[in-house]
């Protein structure tokens, strides 16, 4: 299953900062972030529930941006 959220972050490079920890939090299959659109795509792994991946992808992603924001 993909999803696609809302980010707020100030540089291309903060954007793939966060798109490599998304991609290394436990249930994400796959993530991609578009850092001109604003957007982060997440595809989750199988049987996973989207919402308890997301608070650990944005707990993860404030790790290595802390001003970064994921509108879940």
């Amino acid at each position: 299953m993909k999803k696609t959220y809302k980010i707020d972050v100030d540089c291309a490079n903060c954007a793939n900062k966060m798109e490599q920890a998304a991609k290394e939090t436990a249930g994400v299959k796959d993530a991609t972030v578009n850092f001109m659109m604003l957007k982060m795509i997440v595809e989750f792994e199988e049987g996973q529930e989207p919402k308890k991946v997301m608070k650990e992808v944005l707990k993860n992603c404030k790790k290595v941006e802390d001003d970064c924001e994921i509108f879940l």
